[in-house]
């Protein structure tokens, strides 16, 4: 049998006194450096690993009593996994450790049966930055000496996310001691300016804030394109938010004038009105939105940006669009599944110079639309519109893509 027992940062003294007799009984003991150090005096051959591809099949060939040493937790993103591919289950017995994430979060006193566990630990970001777009409450992140915190920080800060996050490093973890280092969310700079070996041996744990900081310095914004961040967004999906990018070419399609009336169908957080309230301040734009939670949003979106101009109606289009006075431009970001029916309500009331411009990010609703301006005798133009920001990667930089959008503009035949 390959018996692999998890061991901690305490060494020796954090064995159960089974994991120590199978240590003991050991002619060959296996493991990285550290955790070989614990056992100075062992009497049996020691492997360092170093490749573990090749120092898992000289132990595959082996009928010696075989010991290997990993950290906390062998089959939690550990070298269990890799045993397991290499070695039938039948020869292998694991005794895990408490897990290092475990430690981090008994020392914080904060549960963690709904954390999101992530390891960067010699791998990509992709689902850090997954979970921090949707806004997890809970993340507990395994770290290498690349993948600090610090390059955490940093791509936390590239993110320019709507919601907010304490961070939390936890180092030397044993079940006696922890080294805790907190940031809070108007901290986090300070850690991203920290060499990137600062902290040694850690585990990352972000928490979300659910302070909502209402004030905003309108001084410092740019006449259009507002940073996604300065939006209070939804608390569950804080992701779910027209991108500025999308919302430059949104409204640029528009062709908006001075005096209109506008439409926001299925406005969300109010993120396309409130650009447009900035830039025409006299005009009366009419946020469309079927959810209590949106039409909230709208309301103190508005308080935040001081626009004036923004009427919310709490609505699932088409109900009670007929009611509302006739529009110069429609945008529609979102339909509920009644794409159709809202486009025949918008044609019976938009003026006859009227444009509607549509975001789409699904080919079946792009199609409906087409099929509906060719029914109506409604000139189309598309444009599809791809997005990457450049996030950093430890030391490096890559794109990250947004979901691809197809923008719509409809108008009457002969009327532009």
């Amino acid at each position: 049998m390959i018996n692999v027992v998890g061991i901690g940062l305490d060494g020796v003294v954090g064995l159960t006194d089974r994991a120590k007799q199978i240590i003991d009984r050991a002619t060959i003991l296996c493991g990285a450096n550290r955790h070989l150090s614990y056992f100075p005096k062992h009497s049996a051959s020691k492997i360092t690993f170093n490749n573990l591809q090749q120092d898992i099949e000289l132990i595959i060939e082996t009928t010696e009593e075989v010991v290997i040493l990993a950290s906390g937790d062998p089959l939690f993103f550990g070298i269990g996994r890799l045993l397991l591919a290499k070695i039938p289950a039948e020869r292998l017995n694991f005794y895990p450790h408490i897990s290092s994430i475990q430690l981090a979060f008994s020392k914080l006193k904060i549960p963690w049966q709904d954390a999101a566990l992530v390891s960067i630990h010699g791998r990509d970001y992709d689902d850090l930055i997954e979970h921090l777009k949707q806004g997890t409450d809970k993340i507990a992140v395994l770290t290498d000496i690349y993948n600090s915190p610090i390059a955490i920080a940093k791509l936390y800060f590239s993110l320019k996310l709507t919601v907010t996050y304490s961070f939390y490093v936890c180092a030397n973890l044993t079940l006696e001691d922890a080294v805790i280092t907190s940031f809070s969310g108007h901290e986090v700079n300070k850690l991203s300016q920290l060499p990137p070996d600062h902290f040694g041996l850690n585990v990352l744990v972000l928490i979300k804030e659910n302070i909502i900081n209402n004030h905003l310095d309108l001084a410092s914004l740019p006449l259009f394109g507002i940073p996604d961040s300065a939006f209070l967004s939804f608390k569950d999906r804080p992701s779910l938010i027209t991108k500025k990018e999308i919302r430059t070419a949104i409204l640029a399609e528009l062709k908006l004038q001075p005096q209109q009336t506008i439409w926001d169908i299925g406005a969300g957080t109010g993120s396309v009105s409130i650009e447009i309230a900035r830039i025409c301040p006299d005009a009366a734009i009419y946020a469309i939105e079927k959810t209590a939670m949106g039409i909230t949003l709208i309301e103190q979106n508005c308080q935040r940006f001081q626009v004036k101009n923004i009427h919310p109606i709490a609505q699932k289009a088409p109900d009670g669009l007929n009611e509302l006075p006739s529009p110069d431009r429609i945008f529609i970001g979102g339909s509920g599944g009644h794409l159709s029916t809202i486009l025949d309500t918008c044609q019976s009331k938009i003026a006859p110079q009227g444009i509607i411009v549509i975001a789409l990010a699904t080919i079946e609703h792009l199609t409906t639309v087409i099929q509906w301006a060719k029914q109506n005798n409604w000139h189309y133009s598309l444009l599809q519109v791809q997005i990457s920001r450049s996030i950093p990667i430890a030391e490096l930089t890559r794109f990250a893509p947004l979901n691809p959008v197809t923008i719509v503009k409809l108008h009457r035949y002969n009327t532009l």
